[in-house]
């Protein structure tokens, strides 16, 4: 399920290295795929429903507020109801227009639901970031702690310190959220192999070994999401990009246009090793699709990667998001769809 869109890297931002991403909804969304985007929405709300419930310190929930009598009665609000069951419930109740809209990273308000708008985008690589526009410093958050570069931390070799870094950064994130200022889903962290310098990004990552890579990604994303029992999350992570994504844009060959040519066996050995373990070890709540093709297909509308790979093998928990604006990428840049619904279908019915 794809529910994002990303933009471009702007490094204004020098204190968090995170990639910004200026989400454009899909365009032409899919009218004709109504079952697959009931699935996609079914997954999502599932995640939002397992995050924490919110303390007598927490701002009010961003839907089944107690304090609304028009929703108390409404099954998907019912906490004695199994989640999918009030999942499913939920999106009975909603539109066509609604699901559209509910599935890009600014997702809309439904007032007649008690749902409020939420935006799903949060940077959180070595610390809270301000460049998504999920999360404001400003009053009584004027900024969040900035820890070194993941590159460094990740040649400490120190997983327990990994962790810790985690919790101190998901603390923070909560602490923000209670205050008005960040929301609860993180796109953190980056666990794509670094082999080559050129790329320019490789100090969001843990550098170039698969093994070490797939460590730092359990240990974070554990130090992230919390222990909690269940199903319940303390903030959403996401690891990223998959797959086979390092470049940027060198020798006349940018990431929107790049096809990784990688056979089973390094893609196995190398490259699908810390997004396993994110998935099946570390639990993550979500996985990013990247900008390039492998082999000839775009990432983000391979259902071998994403279908069979991460939800079938892997059995994901959670939700894949796209790389901003990686529909359009499909149809603008690499033409490869003749419209941009068929990007937009090509991408949820990959998984």
């Amino acid at each position: 399920m794809h529910t994002t869109l990303h933009s471009p890297h702007n490094p204004k931002h020098n204190t968090k290295t995170a990639e910004p991403k200026l989400k454009k909804k899909k365009r032409g969304e899919m009218h004709h795929k109504h079952s697959h985007t009931h699935f996609s929405l079914l997954v999502l709300s599932l995640t939002l429903l397992c995050l924490y419930a919110p303390t007598g310190h927490s701002r009010p929930p961003f839907a089944c507020d107690p304090r609304d009598a028009a929703t108390g009665n409404l099954p998907f609000c019912r906490e004695s109801l199994p989640i999918r069951d009030r999942v499913r419930d939920l999106i009975g109740r909603l539109t066509l227009q609604e699901k559209i809209r509910l599935l890009v990273n600014n997702a809309i308000a439904v007032p007649r639901l008690g749902i409020k708008g939420y935006e799903w985008w949060s940077e959180a690589l070595h610390g809270v970031s301000d460049v998504g526009p999920g999360t404001k410093f400003g009053g009584a958050f004027p900024g969040a702690t900035s820890f070194p570069q993941v590159i460094t931390t990740a040649a400490s070799f120190n997983a327990s310190l990994w962790e810790q870094i985690g919790r101190v950064v998901s603390d923070e994130a909560r602490a923000m959220y209670n205050g008005g200022t960040a929301g609860l889903t993180y796109w953190s962290p980056n666990v794509n192999i670094f082999r080559d310098p050129r790329w320019g990004r490789g100090q969001e990552t843990p550098g170039e070994d698969p093994v070490l890579a797939g460590r730092y990604a359990v240990s974070y994303v554990r130090g992230l999401q919390g222990n909690a029992a269940g199903n319940r999350l303390k903030v959403a992570a996401c690891c990223k990009h998959y797959t086979a994504y390092d470049l940027d844009n060198w020798n006349g060959v940018d990431r929107f246009h790049f096809n990784a040519r990688v056979s089973k066996q390094e893609l196995e050995e190398t490259y699908n090793v810390p997004f396993k373990a994110c998935v099946m070890e570390g639990r993550v709540a979500s996985v990013m699709c990247s900008y390039n093709q492998v082999n000839g297909k775009p990432t983000c509308a391979d259902s071998d990667l994403l279908q069979n790979t991460i939800r079938g093998q892997w059995r994901l928990n959670g939700y894949i998001v796209s790389d901003c604006d990686s529909v359009g990428v499909l149809y603008d840049t690499q033409h490869y769809t003749t419209t941009p619904e068929d990007a937009a279908a090509a991408t949820i019915k990959a998984g």
